[in-house]
């Protein structure tokens, strides 16, 4: 257990160093058996284990890692967005052959038993009683669910997983007009939207990041089963008869809510779940990472009713309420929260172990273009629950007494929670302070009201959140003072918003940060630095 590092193709797991290749450890035992069709047909597509890129490599070798039925957290992965499709592929298209591995080894050997108790049947119950050859089921059939934030993602990976199937080539995947329909354009009200040109103006004069992930559907209320036949893809299946749910937490969120309002409505189909994989889940945290948590407690509990299930050959572990410690969660996401740290440490209790990929991290001072003086403050807190009143009181104490005081306006605050968000602007009120909101709920009239009144001087201070950077990236003009109340999740948001102060005669910039926001500095200022900076005697570092 505890924290592994990734190097080539070696882990560290639990202080033992394992290379694995070619989905064998390197002393020889088998991690999991591929089934032969799959096999077969993966070695006949280009690329996927027959090339000696690097691509190529990754992908056996995390295939490899996932054939360990481990939990995985690799939070050091580069998305698709972030100029790394070729790798972001690899690393998809290995958890989704180990999906598919996976799917066909429970189904097959269904079937295969399905055929030996309906060939004799006198001895059948006798049999099942006897020895634990037939004990192959769960409670209900969904085996796997993929957790992703956006259709357009899904989207993505659900033609990925067709095509890996053996099945793809026989051409019978049913509704997949329907799916490329539902998933692979925009909603009505984008249409209704682009109509003018207008958006598709705005989103052209977005970063490329920004373009490649929003570029898409953006819809992050989706659901869909997806079930596996002898000659078949099924797809928008019964939950119940699917093999693999498609899913984001939104979605999942509002079925486990109407089950609280209607006694007749349930979620079952989560109570055999034995692979999980949450893919972008630094896409999701800047949605509502709560939905994450609330969907892992539901997972792998009894279930309400019996739905069809032969009792006789349900795995004794699901009997004796044990499921969620033979469920394997694999967390990808280009960043680690300590949220995400605790999801891993709270609610992954996989007993074959756990596995964590992580990376040392370079910093992105280096992508700030202009010469600007940014003075990191480093505030005392007792513990990480005490943060967020230990930055408020800092703030309030330290620096608003500053901008009171000044004359000048052009004061940007950038915050990372709506939380403290919120907090800073009832501060703001309680002083009387000339500031204007944007946010991630600021209506689009009042957004364009405070953009001009803050360019124009008219108030002092503009409060601005991460969130709302993250789905609209406002060029905010105006700026000379920029404020981090609180360091972003995501780098590269940081030299973008730093270089919104170009033009400004008098540019300066502080940073506020306490030891617990590790995580975050060392995106920022690189790994070195940051643990440098965390425990220097010193309190206050300098960086132009």
């Amino acid at each position: 257990m505890g924290n592994a590092y990734k190097g080539d193709d070696y882990v560290k797991v639990g202080g033992k160093w394992t290379r694995f290749i070619h989905g064998v450890e390197l002393n020889g035992n088998p991690i999991c058996g591929i089934k032969q069709k799959l096999h077969s047909h993966w070695k006949n597509l280009e690329g996927i284990f027959n090339s000696d890129d690097s691509c190529s490599s990754k992908r056996r070798f995390f295939f490899s890692l996932c054939s360990t039925y481990r939990d995985i957290l690799h939070c050091d992965k580069r998305p698709f967005y972030l100029k790394s499709k070729e790798d972001d592929s690899s690393i998809m298209d290995a958890y989704i052959m180990h999906a598919l591995n996976h799917v066909h080894m429970i189904r097959e050997d269904v079937l295969k038993n399905d055929a030996k108790l309906n060939k004799d049947e006198n001895c059948k119950w006798e049999e099942i009683h006897c020895g634990d050859v037939y004990l192959d089921q769960g409670f209900t059939r969904p085996k796997v669910m993929l957790l992703l934030p956006l259709a357009s993602i899904a989207f993505q990976v659900v033609k990925r997983l067709v095509q890996l199937s053996p099945l793809s080539h026989k051409g019978n995947v049913a509704h997949m007009d329907r799916f490329s329909e539902e998933f692979g354009t925009g909603d009505a009200e984008g249409d209704d939207e682009n109509s003018d040109g207008s958006l598709e103006s705005q989103k052209r004069a977005k970063p490329v990041d920004f373009q490649a992930l929003f570029g898409g559907n953006n819809n992050d209320h989706f659901m869909m089963g997806i079930k596996f036949t002898k000659r078949s893809i099924k797809l928008y299946s019964n939950f119940y008869s699917s093999d693999i749910i498609v899913a984001s937490p939104l979605a999942l969120i509002t079925k486990i809510g109407e089950t609280e309002f209607d006694k007749e409505k349930n979620v079952d189909y989560l109570s055999s779940i034995e692979v999980l994989i949450i893919d972008h889940a630094d896409v999701i945290t800047m949605q509502n990472w709560s939905h994450v948590n609330t969907v892992m407690e539901h997972l792998n509990l009894m279930p309400s009713m019996q739905h069809g299930t032969n009792v006789m050959r349900i795995k004794p572990w699901y009997l004796e309420g044990h499921a969620r410690f033979y469920r394997q969660t694999i967390l990808l996401s280009s960043f680690l929260t300590p949220e995400m740290n605790a999801l891993f440490n709270r609610l992954c209790v996989n007993y074959e172990g756990k596995v964590k990929l992580i990376g040392k991290h370079k910093g992105v001072l280096h992508k700030v273009l202009l010469q600007v003086r940014q003075v990191y403050e480093r505030f005392e807190a007792s513990s990480i629950i005490d943060t967020d009143n230990a930055r408020l009181e800092y703030f309030s104490k330290k620096v608003f007494p500053k901008l009171k005081d000044s004359l000048e306006g052009g004061t940007l605050v950038f915050i990372s929670s709506y939380f403290e968000f919120v907090r800073i602007r009832n501060f703001l009120k309680s002083q009387n302070a000339s500031f204007c909101l944007l946010g991630e709920y600021t209506k689009q009239s009042d957004v364009s009201r405070s953009r001009l009144w803050f360019f124009e001087g008219k108030r002092k201070i503009m409060l601005y959140t991460e969130r709302a950077h993250f789905y609209h990236r406002y060029k905010i003009r105006g700026i000379t003072n920029l404020i981090i109340y609180s360091l972003p999740e995501r780098k590269e948001f940081y030299p973008e918003i730093l270089n919104m102060l170009e033009g400004s005669k008098n540019m300066s910039c502080s940073v506020l940060f306490s030891r617990f926001d590790l995580f975050r500095l060392e995106r920022i200022v690189g790994t070195s630095a940051a643990k440098r900076m965390s425990s220097s005697d010193k309190a206050t570092f300098v960086f132009c």
